[in-house]
């Protein structure tokens, strides 16, 4: 498959250059700074609030493809899916937006955002600011940032943009350097990915492996390779605070069902 992640940055760079084409940068940034003074300052549900609450919290997934798996839901009523996970129980809510290999797509985030009452995640691969402007204006609650992508000075900056506008940033990382890098550039919440997103290969043991190097005051986010209740008590036992689930969600004929078997004993 080779080096994944960099074909797919670069495809969002690409795509992030043909939407400045039709929307420039400072017009998007004006509206978002527009309609962040229009809504007030305190509109969106916090996604660090959500996931801070006691107990294991549940970012589920709305997600229709993978460079790994290919089509994961031929299928894919995105609002039903983003409402019975609400309805289950879930603290939020992770849409892809990108379109080439997720089969993603920003009115996804959009229509999810204004029909749920818990926060939304834009699952993108943020090589711009121009993603995060686009995040805020479409109903987002936070953005991933993916320390792959940037350096640290780059992934100050779009925390700090991020919080401009009132946005939570989940910061992925995959090895002790990147959660160093997180933590000194500001992080507050760190999602460590068990999915190598060059290799996409997974270690399901590699959230644990690095959980003692994220300090208290930081969330910690245990993401991909989590498929039943086994899973999700080890993680529990390790102090994990919340988990991203996508593919085993989208996978099951009954979300609600599999969501409470991986809430409940």
């Amino acid at each position: 498959m080779g080096d994944i992640l960099e074909k797919i940055a670069e495809a969002t760079r690409i795509r992030v250059a043909e939407s400045k084409k039709l929307v420039p940068e400072d017009e998007l940034r004006n509206k978002a700074l527009s309609l962040y003074e229009e809504r007030g300052r305190n509109c969106c549900t916090s996604f660090k609030d959500a996931l801070a609450k006691d107990g294991m919290s549940f970012i589920c997934e709305c997600k229709k493809a993978s460079p790994s798996k290919g089509i994961i839901a031929e299928d894919f009523p995105y609002l039903e899916i983003a409402k019975d996970y609400e309805a289950a129980g879930a603290s939020a809510i992770s849409v892809l937006t990108e379109p080439q290999w997720f089969k993603g797509d920003l009115k996804y985030l959009k229509e999810i955002s204004s029909e749920v009452n818990i926060p939304v995640l834009r699952k993108d691969f943020t090589v711009s600011p121009y993603m995060i402007y686009e995040a805020y204006i479409n109903g987002a609650s936070a953005v991933l940032l993916i320390c792959s992508l940037l350096d640290r000075e780059t992934l100050e900056e779009y925390i700090g943009i991020a919080k401009s506008l009132g946005l939570d940033a989940l910061v992925e990382a995959h090895d002790e350097d990147e959660v160093l890098m997180a933590i000194e550039a500001g992080a507050e919440i760190i999602g460590v990915n068990n999915r190598n997103l060059r290799t996409f290969e997974v270690n399901a043991s590699n959230c644990l492996r690095l959980r003692d190097k994220v300090p208290a005051g930081i969330l910690f986010v245990a993401e991909s390779g989590i498929k039943d209740r086994d899973d999700i008590k080890i993680l529990e036992d390790n102090k994990v605070d919340a988990v991203l689930v996508g593919e085993a969600l989208m996978r099951s004929p009954d979300r609600k069902a599999y969501l409470n078997k991986l809430k409940y004993d």
